[in-house]
């Protein structure tokens, strides 16, 4: 199943409106390399939408250069144990020189990259929730992707971009971040910020021009931000995520109307 419905709060320019919305699902994929005597090697953990997951690790070892012969892939399926690990059977010539693989890696959805090395290792160690509680006026929450856009200069020229922007409490703008990759602008966002901010964003709201993916949600963590509005949907995991750190999340953030998919108490009317 790629989608799943969530509760929401819609507002429409005037009132919440009590909704149940479709959000694509977005779950960790292990992909095991297998050797015909038995040995054994993770090698990625990448966020996906679920589903044809043994085509995504194949096509993965493929682009990546881990095989270069189709022949050397005796088979890859589904763990029986859990819907969330491939194992990929290789054969025992293609096993050698697998040692440059010895640095795992997850990759996400939006195409990030990071150093991981278990399932267990995506979970924010030592993060707590954030406490801030100030609130905001939905119209001016609407109003944040259009006032990044304006200093989106490169996604004007070419309108290739994705960006991360920061915003105090009171709709004040600070800083916008660009990038091809959202993972990457958000990174160049953190980096600013803890130079001008701090490490701590509280009292801050974080725009994202396309999605809100597990990962950018697990940045905004990072940095304790309490408010996260993002121009495109929310995959589930982000939702999750949201819901366990008390961040408010929205989605859909477009002029007079925008959805809440959690702790909807900082938005005030």
């Amino acid at each position: 199943m790629q989608e799943r419905k969530k509760t929401a709060l819609r507002w429409d320019g005037q009132a919440f409106v009590a909704s149940r919305d479709l959000i694509a699902v977005e779950e960790p994929l292990e992909i095991r390399l297998v050797g015909e005597n038995g040995w054994q090697q993770s090698i990625s953990i990448t966020m996906r939408s679920p589903g044809r997951d043994p085509e995504l690790a194949v096509g993965f070892l493929w682009a990546e250069g881990v095989v270069r012969d189709r022949s050397a892939i005796l088979h890859a399926e589904s763990c029986t144990s859990s819907t969330n690990v491939v194992k990929v059977t290789l054969v025992k010539e293609a096993l050698s020189g697998l040692e440059r693989l010895e640095r795992k890696f997850v990759q996400s959805s939006s195409c990030g990259v990071c150093g991981k090395t278990s399932l267990e290792a995506l979970k924010q160690e030592g993060r707590a929730p954030t406490e801030c509680e100030a609130g905001v006026d939905p119209l001016l929450l609407g109003s944040l992707p259009d006032i990044m856009r304006e200093a989106q200069r490169s996604f004007q020229k070419t309108g290739g971009l994705h960006a991360a922007g920061l915003f105090k409490i009171d709709g004040t703008f600070l800083h916008a971040a660009e990038d091809v990759g959202r993972h990457n602008a958000m990174d160049k966002l953190i980096g600013w910020g803890l130079d001008e901010v701090g490490e701590d964003w509280s009292g801050h709201i974080l725009v994202l021009s396309g999605r809100a993916s597990f990962e950018l949600v697990q940045k905004a963590i990072s940095v304790r931000v309490p408010i996260v509005a993002s121009v495109g949907a929310p995959s589930t995991l982000a939702v999750d995520l949201a819901e366990e750190f008390n961040i408010t999340l929205a989605g859909f953030v477009r002029g007079k109307s925008f959805n809440v998919y959690t702790h909807p108490h900082r938005i005030q009317i």
